[in-house]
């Protein structure tokens, strides 16, 4: 046998090989999700809550209630999903509210959980009806029923399930059915997080990545990042970008100053995106009352992207302000954008 051919044959038995090798334990992407509850930072209440359930359940010997997180987007629901299973050892089956289809497409992934394993459903406030009614009797009695033929020849039969545990995430809580949601056990609101918890987030990350930040640097992208961790770790990553190619990879206030005007996020973290949302207000409907439609048809985006993205966090930050009338934006708004406010300026 040639060299080649010994050569080829001994590289093919690596590749086949039944022992682990490095590039095995070695992961597609960095997360940067926290795995367990004493990594996770912020949402104290929801926190104490979960393990307080998941201590119970593990001296019962059972699967956790199950649960229910609502929020803003990017605020830690699927972190948290994943952090249940990694605590109670099940496995994580993730799917969405809209990937559900047909009541078929449920029943298979119901029938294939076993004892203790998690179902994460994301915006389930977007399944179908036909497929939630079936998980009415899966979570209150872990069964489903089927029904074979039809009219005078239809059967009924109940097909048991393992004791699994539900957990469902949601942008909007008040489209989520009344039978739907009084069958969860535990309901977390979360909100949006403190400066010092983002500022432990964004270093914690930072470390991660591998990239030197100073304190000041840090506490100004946690400043700008909306309170919201996903968003925190989306801009750090394009101010590592900016830092190793404009400032010998290291992370500094300037840098990181200089990085998010490239992006369009100002020092109060409104995007582009934002403060054409409270411009279009002021120059177009005299600072409002405006409904959500008109808003949308004028900026040219979804209505649905405007209130779960957008209007959240200039709520909170006390840019706008929701009315029976419509839309209006505040005082702090003007000083914001720099346009001179006129009392009385809005129409009734």
């Amino acid at each position: 046998m040639s060299d080649d051919v010994l050569s080829y044959s001994s590289e093919r038995k690596g590749i086949l090989s039944e022992k682990e090798t490095s590039q095995d334990l070695e992961t597609d992407i960095l997360s940067l999700r926290p795995e367990t509850l004493d990594d996770y930072v912020g949402q104290n209440q929801a926190v104490e809550t979960l393990r307080i359930a998941i201590e119970a359940a593990k001296m019962r010997n059972e699967p956790v209630d199950h649960v229910l997180f609502h929020g803003p987007p990017g605020l830690g629901k699927t972190t948290l999903a994943h952090i249940i299973a990694n605590e109670t050892g099940g496995t994580l089956t993730v799917t969405s509210g809209p990937a559900l289809e047909k009541g078929g497409d449920l029943i298979g992934i119901l029938t294939h959980l076993e004892d203790g394993d998690l179902l994460f459903i994301d915006e389930i406030h977007r399944t179908p009806k036909s497929v939630e009614e079936l998980l009415y009797p899966a979570m209150e009695d872990f069964a489903i029923d089927f029904v074979f033929d039809k009219g005078v020849h239809a059967r009924s039969h109940r097909y048991r399930l393992r004791r699994f545990c539900l957990v469902g995430a949601t942008t909007r809580v008040g489209l989520l059915s009344a039978p739907l949601r009084d069958r969860f056990g535990i309901m977390r609101s979360l909100d949006f997080y403190a400066l010092d918890d983002l500022v432990k987030i964004t270093k914690r990350s930072a470390a991660l990545l591998d990239v030197p930040i100073e304190a000041d640097a840090a506490m100004e992208l946690a400043r700008r990042c909306r309170g919201t961790p996903r968003i925190a770790n989306r801009l750090l990553k394009r101010v590592r970008d900016f830092s190793q190619v404009r400032a010998k990879g290291r992370i500094t206030f300037d840098t990181v100053t200089a990085a998010l005007a490239l992006e369009g996020v100002d020092d109060q973290g409104l995007t582009k995106l934002d403060r054409r949302y409270l411009q279009t207000i002021i120059d177009y409907y005299r600072g409002g009352p405006v409904g959500i439609e008109a808003l949308a048809a004028t900026l040219q985006e979804e209505s649905d992207t405007l209130v779960d993205v957008v209007e959240p966090y200039l709520l909170k930050r006390g840019f706008l302000m929701r009315t029976s009338s419509g839309r209006r934006t505040s005082e702090a708004a003007y000083k914001h954008l720099g346009v001179t406010y006129q009392q009385g300026l809005f129409r009734e």
